[in-house]
C-alpha cells in the first residue's frame, strides 16, 4: 500500500509517520511506500522496508497536488492546515491553506481518475454556540470562526466529492489534543495544553480564560488511533454522512489542574498563573463542550475516559515516565 500524509510535519503528522513505520501495515495491507508532506521537510528514520519520499512546499502552490497523487497512493491522510488562531489573525493565509490546499488536493485525486481511501482532518470548530448541554451528532453547524467556517467547508467537499465517487473519504473532528508535546503554537487552544506541558517540566505557564472553561479533549495517542481506526473503516457502514465527531474526555480547566496535581503534586500546579487574554477568550467562549460523538463510537472510535490519564500518557509518551 502506498500512503500519503500532508501536514506530515506537524505532531499529529509526525506521531502518525512513527505509528505506520512501526506498524508496516494499515487496514490490513502491507505499506510499501510512504510520501510526507508539509511546508517544511518532515523528519522520519529510514526504514527496512518502507519506501518513503518527503515533499517540501506549498500544497496550494500550482501543480504541488497533482505532483502528490501522480503515484497514486491508495491512502491518503490529509492532515495540512493553518492553526485556529492563526486562521483568524491572518485571513487570507487561512483560506488559502485550509480551504484552497483542500480543494486543489481533492481536484488533484478527481483529475487522477482512481478512487483512494481519504481521511480528512476536521475540527469540533465547525460548530458554534449556542450550544445544548451535550451536542448530538445531528447538531448543525455553524461555525464563529474563519477556521471552523474553512474546515466545515472542506468537510462539504469532501462529502460531494465522495458522493460523486472521485475518491472514499472519511472526516474526523478532532476534538483539541492535548497534552501537545514541544513548543506552544499559534492554535488558540494552545493554552490547554500549555497548563499541564510547561509546569511538568518545571516552567510557568499562562492560563488565560477562567477555570470554568468546559471543553473536549483526547491525547496525542488517541488521534493517531482516529486516523488509523478511520483508514480501515467500511464507507457502508459509514453511509452518506462522512464527517464524524471524535470522542473525547470533557472536562473544566480546574478540572484539568485538579488533574495534573493528583499526578504530579500541587508543586507543579503552582507554576501555573492566570493571566486573561481577551483575544484568546473572545475565540473559545464561542466553542463547544461537550459531544455524544454516538455514531464515532458505534463505528469503534475510542478515546480516554478521564483527564487523569491525558496527563499520564504525556509523561510516558514525551517524558519516559519521570516528571
Amino acid at each position: 500500500m502506498r500512503v500519503l500524509i500532508t501536514g506530515a510535519a506537524g505532531m499529529v503528522g509526525s506521531k502518525l509517520t512513527a505509528r505506520l513505520m512501526r506498524d508496516g501495515v494499515i487496514a490490513g495491507q502491507t505499506i510499501t511506500d510512504i510520501e510526507l508532506h508539509d511546508v517544511v521537510t518532515p523528519e522520519t528514520p529510514l526504514h527496512e522496508t518502507i519506501r518513503v519520499k518527503r515533499h517540501r512546499g506549498d500544497l496550494a502552490a500550482e501543480g504541488a497536488a497533482a505532483a502528490l497523487v501522480s503515484r497514486r497512493p491508495d491512502l491518503i491522510f490529509h492532515l495540512a492546515g493553518v492553526v485556529s488562531g492563526e486562521a483568524e489573525a491572518n485571513f487570507d493565509l487561512g483560506y488559502r491553506v485550509n480551504l484552497d490546499g483542500t480543494r486543489l488536493l481533492f481536484d488533484a485525486i478527481r483529475e487522477a481518475a482512481y478512487r483512494p481511501r481519504v481521511v480528512f482532518s476536521s475540527s469540533i470548530a465547525v460548530f458554534g454556540a449556542p450550544f445544548p448541554d451535550t451536542i448530538p451528532d445531528d447538531f448543525q453547524q455553524t461555525p464563529l470562526s474563519s477556521y471552523g467556517t474553512q474546515k466545515l467547508m472542506s468537510e462539504l467537499l469532501l462529502t460531494d466529492y465522495t458522493r460523486r465517487g472521485f475518491f472514499d473519504g472519511i472526516g474526523i473532528r478532532l476534538p483539541t489534543i492535548c497534552v501537545r508535546p514541544g513548543k506552544a503554537n499559534k492554535a488558540a487552544s494552545s493554552f490547554f495544553s500549555g497548563i499541564i506541558r510547561e509546569p511538568l517540566a518545571g516552567q510557568e505557564a499562562l492560563l488565560p480564560v477562567p477555570r470554568s472553561v468546559l471543553h473536549t479533549h483526547a491525547s496525542p495517542r488517541s488521534a493517531v488511533n482516529f486516523l488509523v481506526h478511520a483508514a480501515g473503516l467500511d464507507g457502508h457502514a459509514v453511509g452518506p454522512r462522512r464527517n464524524l465527531t471524535m470522542p473525547g474526555v470533557a472536562v473544566t480547566v480546574g478540572e484539568q489542574i485538579e488533574a495534573l496535581a493528583r499526578v504530579a503534586g500541587n508543586n507543579v500546579v503552582a507554576l501555573i498563573k492566570e493571566q486573561h487574554d481577551e483575544t484568546i477568550w473572545a475565540i473559545v467562549k464561542n466553542w463547544p463542550t461537550r459531544f455524544e460523538a454516538t455514531r464515532a463510537r458505534q463505528l469503534g472510535f475510542v478515546a480516554e475516559t478521564n483527564f487523569d490519564d491525558i496527563v499520564k500518557a504525556h509523561v510516558e509518551d514525551e517524558l519516559g515516565g519521570r516528571m
